[in-house]
């Protein structure tokens, strides 16, 4: 996956994520105050819908929304994105920049490591 969001769109797809199916007025009320105007989060959830990260099914004049991309998919997408562009496609630089920068404590890498070698 290619497509990276605005900081505003994530906003708006992370409200999507977890409601799982949403109409306007329920994503504008789970949204953080002070709320933007129901025209720009409208506006929003279009563009996602043109970037094919969001769905609709139509109940008369009403559009309830869903999640096309996974917040999983998406997020593996972003880190990759991320570690590119900061860390010269390093993930050690990465976590050692994790380490220094936010604490990250030797328990929670061990319990990283732990969890990594679980997986198949």
């Amino acid at each position: 996956m290619s497509k990276q969001l605005t900081k505003a769109e994530e906003q708006i797809m992370q409200v999507i994520w977890r409601l799982d199916k949403a109409f306007l007025r329920e994503i504008i009320e789970a949204l953080p105050n002070p709320k933007p105007h129901n025209n720009t989060v409208a506006t929003i959830i279009k563009i996602l819908v043109e970037k094919q990260f969001v769905g609709i099914t139509t109940f008369g004049r009403m559009h309830q929304y869903y999640p096309l991309v996974a917040k999983d998919v998406y997020s593996k997408s972003s880190l990759k994105s991320l570690v590119k562009s900061y860390f010269e496609g390093n993930y050690s630089n990465a976590v050692s920049f994790m380490v220094k920068e936010n604490g990250l404590s030797i328990e929670e890498l061990e319990l990283l490591l732990k969890q990594l070698k679980k997986k198949p």
